[in-house]
């Protein structure tokens, strides 16, 4: 067992790694799954400040570093269970948030949430409603699908998720608006990226600190929205 110092405003503090013993009717591969949650630190500290889970920290890390979320920003968050960016945003100071996951969000308040598929056809239509005639300063997406384990199939089903999610910031996004999306592979496909580009004044890829390093994922950040003539 080994020790892993850790700094903590101007103390220093060490904390124990956990090692997970292997239970009898539990595969190696959820032992492995919750000896990384144990030890994850996104973890422990999401659970200590009451986020949904770890994933609040991408989207903190973003918006400190670009500037996404301002007072009064109406948001659309595609995919958004457990909720932990719901979270964030209405931390933020976002005024009106709409979220839609196969999963529901509960427990976080002042959000408008649909449990539904998101690629379903009316799915857009059902989000828009919920918008009560505004358009969103931010439409955010940490969709993912099912994998499989085929690198190519897997790449296209995800980039089919982010084409459907620029569809929805394209058709709905307001003047000077920004759209975050999941990406993985390398970022985004080389066509999708040249339909984006002209429509904002920066496109970034952003792997943020508190995306595990082994993950593949990444995100896509289009800032300021320029309406289409």
């Amino acid at each position: 067992m080994t020790d892993k110092k850790k700094t903590s405003g101007r103390k220093t503090v060490r904390d124990k790694a956990v090692r997970v013993k292997t239970a009898r009717g539990r595969k190696n591969s959820s032992t492995r799954w919750l000896q990384r949650q144990l030890n994850d630190p996104y973890v422990r500290e999401a659970n200590r400040l009451g986020y949904k889970s770890r994933a609040a920290f991408k989207l903190i890390e973003l918006d400190e570093q670009l500037g996404l979320i301002k007072q009064g920003t109406v948001a659309v968050d595609l995919g958004a269970a457990p909720g932990g960016w719901c979270q964030v945003l209405n931390q933020r100071g976002a005024d009106h948030i709409v979220a839609i996951d196969l999963i529901e969000v509960t427990d976080v308040p002042d959000i408008s949430f649909i449990q539904m598929d998101f690629t379903d056809n009316d799915a857009p239509d059902k989000l828009i409603a919920m918008l009560d005639g505004k358009r969103p300063n931010l439409v955010l997406s940490d969709m993912a699908p099912n994998t499989v384990g085929h690198p190519k199939t897997d790449h296209l089903r995800t980039m089919a998720l982010v084409e459907m999610a620029w569809d929805f910031a394209f058709n709905t996004l307001e003047e000077g608006g920004h759209f975050v999306s999941k990406v993985f592979q390398g970022g985004t496909g080389n066509e999708l990226l040249d339909q984006i580009k002209p429509h904002f004044k920066t496109i970034k890829h952003v792997k943020p600190k508190a995306s595990r390093k082994e993950s593949p994922e990444t995100y896509l950040v289009a800032m300021n929205f320029r309406k289409p003539t």
